[in-house]
């Protein structure tokens, strides 16, 4: 993928947490949150943070006393999440999660909400969390099921698709990359974590209308720019003809639609 194009800049990271946050990410980060046992932790930190979804529960979850790090490798998407819920009790870091900026064993808890499907290196980013805990420690993360198994999202792309058929933009392919268990099971033990736990989750996500669901889904991540390079007229004429599908299919009101993805845990 080029790189340029899967990058979350412009007006993307905005319209990425003001139309995507709410419909596929809040149920997510919620249920991290939820299954976190607070007792004993004193430090986290939170790789791939984006715009604060999961930061934002985080937050909420632990006492003030608990030192929360959340880090991300675009500038953009940070300035999104102080913006929108604030610095107070949060330490916002720029930090690449396959090479963190932090010494061995220094975190109680290692938390990502859909990060790791965009490390390039991901036995590294794997690595990485492992070194930087403390014994004992947890890892807990998630990743989006299979592209199919994520209706609203999989009829987004069949129709950019449709428009490209000789050269699709292939940003969705990233984030619907690593929903095969055995994978991902094999990617923490190679890194040294142990009791591993891998559920499937079933979600729903709400979206107000169906056009903040095309806004989200089209101009809120970086297939945005994948169709606009190829031909910059057609990122209304997908728009519109995305909202049309969804209507036939959810209906003309709130956008409801179940979401699928993988909640994986682990300890050092």
């Amino acid at each position: 993928m080029n790189t340029d194009h899967a990058a979350f800049t412009g007006s993307i990271p905005e319209n990425y947490e003001k139309y995507i946050g709410p419909l596929l990410f809040e149920p997510y980060a919620l249920d991290l949150a939820e299954r976190i046992n607070i007792f004993g932790i004193d430090s986290v930190l939170e790789t791939a943070c984006g715009t604060g979804r999961a930061t934002m529960h985080l937050r909420k979850l632990f006492p003030k006393t608990t030192e929360l790090i959340a880090t991300d490798l675009n500038d953009a998407m940070l300035d999104v999440a102080k913006k929108t819920i604030g610095e107070e009790g949060i330490t916002f870091q720029l930090a690449d999660a396959q090479e963190l900026p932090f010494d061995d064993i220094c975190f109680d808890l290692v938390v990502c909400q859909f990060g790791f499907m965009f490390f390039p290196d991901k036995p590294k980013a794997f690595s990485e969390a492992y070194r930087v805990l403390q014994p004992d420690g947890c890892l807990l993360f998630n990743t989006w099921d299979k592209l199919e198994n994520n209706q609203l999202i999989n009829t987004a792309n069949t129709i950019v698709t449709k428009f490209f058929e000789k050269d699709p933009p292939e940003f969705y392919k990233t984030p619907f990359s690593m929903y095969d268990e055995n994978v991902l099971r094999k990617l923490m033990q190679d890194a040294g974590f142990r009791n591993i736990e891998i559920t499937k989750v079933a979600k729903e996500g709400t979206s107000p209308t169906s056009e903040d669901a095309v806004k989200g889904l089209i101009t809120g991540n970086p297939i945005n720019n994948e169709i606009t390079d190829r031909d910059p007229a057609a990122l209304e004429k997908i728009s519109k003809e995305v909202e049309s599908e969804i209507i036939k299919r959810f209906g003309n009101g709130p956008v409801v639609t179940e979401l699928n993805a993988i909640v994986c845990k682990g300890t050092k």
